[in-house]
Protein backbone atom coordinates (compact mmCIF):
# COMPACT_ATOMS: atom_id res chain seq x y z
CA UNK A 1 0.00 0.00 0.00
CA UNK A 2 1.93 2.67 -1.46
CA UNK A 3 1.20 6.05 1.08
CA UNK A 4 0.00 9.25 -0.37
CA UNK A 5 -1.52 12.31 1.07
CA UNK A 6 -1.69 15.20 -1.01
CA UNK A 7 1.94 17.55 -0.95
CA UNK A 8 1.56 20.68 1.03
CA UNK A 9 1.40 23.26 -1.73
CA UNK A 10 -1.82 21.84 -3.69
CA UNK A 11 -2.98 22.00 0.15
CA UNK A 12 -2.31 25.24 0.65
CA UNK A 13 -3.79 26.39 -2.49
CA UNK A 14 -6.72 24.89 -2.15
CA UNK A 15 -7.27 25.58 1.56
CA UNK A 16 -7.44 29.90 0.08
CA UNK A 17 -9.69 28.82 -2.91
CA UNK A 18 -12.48 27.64 -0.43
CA UNK A 19 -12.27 31.25 0.48
CA UNK A 20 -12.69 32.31 -3.53
CA UNK A 21 -16.33 34.41 -4.72
CA UNK A 22 -18.18 33.41 -7.63
CA UNK A 23 -19.35 30.32 -8.07
CA UNK A 24 -18.03 29.64 -11.50
CA UNK A 25 -14.29 31.00 -10.83
CA UNK A 26 -14.47 29.28 -7.79
CA UNK A 27 -15.78 25.86 -9.08
CA UNK A 28 -13.17 26.04 -11.90
CA UNK A 29 -10.85 27.14 -9.20
CA UNK A 30 -11.62 23.73 -7.20
CA UNK A 31 -11.93 21.26 -10.24
CA UNK A 32 -8.56 22.45 -10.97
CA UNK A 33 -7.10 21.94 -7.38
CA UNK A 34 -8.68 18.98 -6.94
CA UNK A 35 -6.80 17.25 -10.35
CA UNK A 36 -3.50 18.52 -8.62
CA UNK A 37 -4.49 16.60 -5.44
CA UNK A 38 -5.34 13.41 -7.03
CA UNK A 39 -2.71 12.97 -8.65
CA UNK A 40 -0.18 14.11 -6.40
CA UNK A 41 1.17 12.05 -3.10
CA UNK A 42 4.90 11.97 -3.90
CA UNK A 43 6.26 14.43 -1.16
CA UNK A 44 4.20 12.32 1.40
CA UNK A 45 4.70 9.03 0.40
CA UNK A 46 8.84 9.66 -0.09
CA UNK A 47 8.83 11.36 4.30
CA UNK A 48 10.86 9.30 6.51
CA UNK A 49 8.32 10.70 9.71
CA UNK A 50 5.51 8.43 9.75
CA UNK A 51 4.34 10.47 12.95
CA UNK A 52 4.79 14.01 11.07
CA UNK A 53 2.29 12.62 8.08
CA UNK A 54 0.15 11.05 11.33
CA UNK A 55 -0.21 14.73 12.35
CA UNK A 56 -0.74 16.40 8.67
CA UNK A 57 -2.81 13.80 7.88
CA UNK A 58 -6.40 14.83 8.99
CA UNK A 59 -6.07 18.31 7.70
CA UNK A 60 -5.73 17.13 4.60
CA UNK A 61 -8.63 14.29 4.32
CA UNK A 62 -10.61 17.26 6.39
CA UNK A 63 -9.41 19.73 3.20
CA UNK A 64 -10.28 17.28 0.89
CA UNK A 65 -14.18 16.69 2.37
CA UNK A 66 -14.34 20.35 2.01
CA UNK A 67 -13.50 20.51 -1.32
CA UNK A 68 -15.50 17.83 -2.43
CA UNK A 69 -18.86 19.67 -0.60
CA UNK A 70 -17.96 22.25 -3.61
CA UNK A 71 -17.58 19.53 -6.28
CA UNK A 72 -19.24 16.72 -4.93
CA UNK A 73 -18.74 14.66 -8.58
CA UNK A 74 -15.10 15.46 -8.84
CA UNK A 75 -13.58 11.61 -9.53
CA UNK A 76 -9.71 12.54 -8.53
CA UNK A 77 -11.10 13.76 -5.23
CA UNK A 78 -13.62 11.16 -4.44
CA UNK A 79 -10.14 8.87 -5.08
CA UNK A 80 -7.74 10.76 -2.70
CA UNK A 81 -10.59 10.95 0.26
CA UNK A 82 -10.79 6.91 -0.71
CA UNK A 83 -7.59 6.14 -0.61
CA UNK A 84 -6.83 8.87 2.22
CA UNK A 85 -8.74 7.38 4.68
CA UNK A 86 -8.10 3.95 3.65
CA UNK A 87 -4.07 4.35 4.61
CA UNK A 88 -5.04 6.72 7.57
CA UNK A 89 -7.03 4.01 9.09
CA UNK A 90 -4.83 1.27 8.10
CA UNK A 91 -1.34 3.19 9.55
CA UNK A 92 -2.63 4.92 12.22
CA UNK A 93 -5.11 3.45 14.09
CA UNK A 94 -5.89 -0.27 13.00
CA UNK A 95 -2.33 -0.83 13.68
CA UNK A 96 -2.21 1.32 17.40
CA UNK A 97 -5.42 -1.03 18.38
CA UNK A 98 -3.96 -4.29 17.58
CA UNK A 99 -0.42 -3.08 19.77
CA UNK A 100 -2.69 -1.37 22.81
CA UNK A 101 -5.14 -4.54 22.76
CA UNK A 102 -2.42 -6.28 25.34
CA UNK A 103 -2.27 -3.74 27.91
CA UNK A 104 -5.01 -1.13 27.46
CA UNK A 105 -8.23 -2.83 26.30
CA UNK A 106 -10.49 0.20 26.12
CA UNK A 107 -8.03 1.99 23.98
CA UNK A 108 -7.77 -0.84 21.80
CA UNK A 109 -11.76 -0.71 21.37
CA UNK A 110 -12.09 2.99 20.54
CA UNK A 111 -9.14 2.88 18.35
CA UNK A 112 -10.65 -0.06 16.29
CA UNK A 113 -14.10 1.42 16.52
CA UNK A 114 -12.50 5.03 14.79
CA UNK A 115 -10.75 2.45 12.05
CA UNK A 116 -13.96 1.21 11.35
CA UNK A 117 -15.87 4.57 10.73
CA UNK A 118 -12.62 5.83 8.57
CA UNK A 119 -12.42 2.79 6.39
CA UNK A 120 -16.56 2.97 5.83
CA UNK A 121 -16.05 6.50 4.22
CA UNK A 122 -13.62 5.47 2.55
CA UNK A 123 -15.57 2.42 1.28
CA UNK A 124 -18.16 5.29 0.64
CA UNK A 125 -16.75 7.72 -1.46
CA UNK A 126 -14.95 5.19 -3.49
CA UNK A 127 -19.21 3.95 -4.23
CA UNK A 128 -19.06 7.60 -5.46
CA UNK A 129 -16.34 7.60 -7.38
CA UNK A 130 -17.65 4.06 -9.32
CA UNK A 131 -21.08 5.74 -9.44
CA UNK A 132 -19.90 8.15 -11.98
CA UNK A 133 -19.50 5.22 -14.37
CA UNK A 134 -22.94 3.85 -14.04
CA UNK A 135 -26.35 5.32 -12.72
CA UNK A 136 -27.17 2.98 -9.62
CA UNK A 137 -24.30 1.41 -9.56
CA UNK A 138 -23.77 0.84 -4.98
CA UNK A 139 -27.11 -1.04 -5.76
CA UNK A 140 -26.20 -3.43 -8.79
CA UNK A 141 -23.47 -4.05 -7.21
CA UNK A 142 -24.99 -5.62 -3.95
CA UNK A 143 -27.38 -7.13 -6.26
CA UNK A 144 -25.19 -8.98 -8.79
CA UNK A 145 -21.24 -8.04 -8.25
CA UNK A 146 -19.44 -9.61 -10.76
CA UNK A 147 -22.01 -8.15 -13.52
CA UNK A 148 -22.00 -4.95 -12.13
CA UNK A 149 -18.56 -4.48 -12.27
CA UNK A 150 -18.12 -5.77 -15.42
CA UNK A 151 -18.31 -3.19 -17.86
CA UNK A 152 -16.05 -0.96 -15.74
CA UNK A 153 -13.14 0.20 -17.88
CA UNK A 154 -9.31 0.27 -17.23
CA UNK A 155 -9.12 3.91 -15.75
CA UNK A 156 -11.40 2.59 -12.47
CA UNK A 157 -8.80 1.00 -11.99
CA UNK A 158 -7.43 3.06 -8.78
CA UNK A 159 -11.23 3.19 -7.53
CA UNK A 160 -12.04 -0.44 -7.66
CA UNK A 161 -8.57 -1.27 -5.87
CA UNK A 162 -9.16 1.70 -3.00
CA UNK A 163 -12.85 0.84 -2.24
CA UNK A 164 -11.91 -2.99 -2.35
CA UNK A 165 -9.35 -2.26 0.36
CA UNK A 166 -11.64 -0.28 2.77
CA UNK A 167 -14.46 -3.08 2.13
CA UNK A 168 -12.72 -5.74 2.90
CA UNK A 169 -10.62 -4.23 6.27
CA UNK A 170 -14.11 -2.98 6.96
CA UNK A 171 -15.07 -6.63 7.00
CA UNK A 172 -12.16 -7.70 8.47
CA UNK A 173 -12.98 -5.46 11.96
CA UNK A 174 -16.50 -6.23 11.91
CA UNK A 175 -15.93 -10.01 12.19
CA UNK A 176 -19.20 -10.04 14.86
CA UNK A 177 -21.46 -8.97 11.91
CA UNK A 178 -22.68 -11.64 9.84
CA UNK A 179 -24.57 -9.43 7.44
CA UNK A 180 -20.82 -7.56 7.06
CA UNK A 181 -19.29 -11.05 6.56
CA UNK A 182 -21.77 -11.66 3.57
CA UNK A 183 -20.17 -8.35 1.53
CA UNK A 184 -16.98 -10.33 1.32
CA UNK A 185 -18.19 -11.45 -2.67
CA UNK A 186 -18.57 -7.88 -3.48
CA UNK A 187 -14.75 -7.13 -2.70
CA UNK A 188 -13.88 -10.13 -4.50
CA UNK A 189 -15.94 -8.98 -7.63
CA UNK A 190 -14.13 -5.23 -7.25
CA UNK A 191 -10.34 -6.88 -6.82
CA UNK A 192 -10.84 -9.33 -9.89
CA UNK A 193 -12.01 -6.87 -11.90
CA UNK A 194 -8.87 -4.86 -11.11
CA UNK A 195 -6.76 -7.62 -11.92
CA UNK A 196 -8.29 -8.51 -15.24
CA UNK A 197 -7.74 -4.39 -15.88
CA UNK A 198 -4.93 -3.92 -14.95
CA UNK A 199 -2.82 -6.16 -12.39
CA UNK A 200 0.48 -4.29 -12.04
CA UNK A 201 -1.19 -1.53 -10.77
CA UNK A 202 0.47 0.29 -7.80
CA UNK A 203 3.66 -2.21 -7.81
CA UNK A 204 1.29 -5.28 -7.54
CA UNK A 205 -0.60 -4.09 -4.84
CA UNK A 206 -3.17 -6.26 -5.68
CA UNK A 207 -1.47 -8.99 -6.07
CA UNK A 208 -0.11 -8.39 -2.18
CA UNK A 209 -4.40 -7.58 -1.32
CA UNK A 210 -4.72 -10.92 -2.39
CA UNK A 211 -1.92 -13.16 -0.43
CA UNK A 212 -4.14 -12.51 2.51
CA UNK A 213 -7.59 -12.78 1.10
CA UNK A 214 -7.11 -16.09 -0.64
CA UNK A 215 -7.59 -17.64 2.81
CA UNK A 216 -10.93 -16.41 2.89
CA UNK A 217 -12.06 -17.08 -1.18
CA UNK A 218 -14.96 -19.22 -1.53
CA UNK A 219 -15.03 -21.65 -4.43
CA UNK A 220 -11.44 -21.85 -5.45
CA UNK A 221 -10.10 -24.48 -6.24
CA UNK A 222 -6.61 -25.89 -4.68
CA UNK A 223 -4.83 -24.70 -1.66
CA UNK A 224 -5.28 -21.09 -0.72
CA UNK A 225 -1.76 -21.25 0.51
CA UNK A 226 -0.17 -21.89 -2.58
CA UNK A 227 -2.45 -19.34 -4.44
CA UNK A 228 -1.31 -17.00 -1.84
CA UNK A 229 2.39 -17.67 -3.06
CA UNK A 230 1.70 -17.15 -6.51
CA UNK A 231 0.08 -13.60 -5.62
CA UNK A 232 3.37 -12.99 -3.45
CA UNK A 233 6.05 -14.21 -6.62
CA UNK A 234 4.12 -11.65 -8.29
CA UNK A 235 3.86 -8.43 -6.16
CA UNK A 236 7.54 -9.12 -5.39
CA UNK A 237 8.13 -8.91 -9.26
CA UNK A 238 6.12 -6.10 -9.96
CA UNK A 239 7.83 -3.98 -7.57
CA UNK A 240 11.29 -4.83 -7.91
CA UNK A 241 11.09 -6.35 -4.57
CA UNK A 242 11.40 -2.87 -3.03
CA UNK A 243 8.00 -2.98 -1.05
CA UNK A 244 7.62 -4.41 2.15
CA UNK A 245 3.98 -4.78 2.06
CA UNK A 246 4.26 -8.34 0.12
CA UNK A 247 6.61 -9.85 2.50
CA UNK A 248 4.40 -8.86 5.43
CA UNK A 249 1.19 -10.39 3.85
CA UNK A 250 2.81 -13.67 3.29
CA UNK A 251 4.08 -13.66 6.82
CA UNK A 252 0.87 -13.07 8.51
CA UNK A 253 -1.14 -14.97 6.08
CA UNK A 254 0.43 -17.77 5.07
CA UNK A 255 3.42 -18.20 7.76
CA UNK A 256 1.66 -17.83 11.22
CA UNK A 257 -1.75 -19.91 9.89
CA UNK A 258 0.81 -23.02 8.86
CA UNK A 259 3.51 -22.59 11.72
CA UNK A 260 6.22 -21.73 9.75
CA UNK A 261 8.12 -20.01 12.22
CA UNK A 262 11.51 -19.80 10.22
CA UNK A 263 10.03 -18.37 7.39
CA UNK A 264 8.14 -15.94 9.37
CA UNK A 265 11.05 -14.70 10.82
CA UNK A 266 13.00 -14.49 7.36
CA UNK A 267 10.20 -12.69 5.53
CA UNK A 268 10.58 -10.07 8.74
CA UNK A 269 13.84 -9.56 8.84
CA UNK A 270 13.51 -8.70 5.12
CA UNK A 271 10.89 -6.44 5.77
CA UNK A 272 13.25 -4.44 7.91
CA UNK A 273 16.11 -4.37 5.45
CA UNK A 274 14.15 -2.41 2.48
CA UNK A 275 14.90 0.93 1.77
CA UNK A 276 12.75 2.71 -0.94
CA UNK A 277 12.62 6.25 -1.46
CA UNK A 278 10.03 5.91 -3.48
CA UNK A 279 7.79 4.44 -0.78
CA UNK A 280 9.70 5.11 2.41
CA UNK A 281 6.36 6.05 4.17
CA UNK A 282 4.78 2.94 3.66
CA UNK A 283 7.91 0.64 4.16
CA UNK A 284 8.36 2.21 7.74
CA UNK A 285 5.00 1.59 8.34
CA UNK A 286 5.36 -1.90 7.48
CA UNK A 287 8.39 -2.09 9.68
CA UNK A 288 7.17 -1.07 12.74
CA UNK A 289 4.57 -3.90 12.35
CA UNK A 290 7.18 -6.16 11.40
CA UNK A 291 9.21 -5.21 15.01
CA UNK A 292 5.54 -5.88 16.81
CA UNK A 293 5.10 -9.13 15.08
CA UNK A 294 8.65 -9.93 15.93
CA UNK A 295 8.31 -9.42 19.62
CA UNK A 296 5.10 -11.84 19.60
CA UNK A 297 6.65 -14.60 17.92
CA UNK A 298 6.17 -16.58 21.05
CA UNK A 299 2.79 -15.80 21.72
CA UNK A 300 1.78 -16.46 17.97
CA UNK A 301 3.76 -19.80 17.39
CA UNK A 302 3.13 -22.80 19.64
CA UNK A 303 5.93 -25.27 18.76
Amino acid sequence: MNLSFPAKRSLVLAALLLALGGCSVRQLAVNSVGNAIAQGGSAFSSDDDPELIRAAAPFSLKLIESLLAESPDHQGLLLAASRGFTQYAYAFLQQEAEEAEAHNLAQALQLEDRARRMYRRARDYGLRGLALHGADFERRLRADPRRAVAALPASAVPLLYWTGASWGALIGLSKDKPDVLGELPIVEALMDRALELDESFDRGALHTFMIGYESVRQGRRGDPAERARQHFTRAMELSGGLDAAPLLALAEAVCVPQQRRAEFEALLHKVLQIQDGDNRLANLVAQRRARWLLSRTEHLFTN
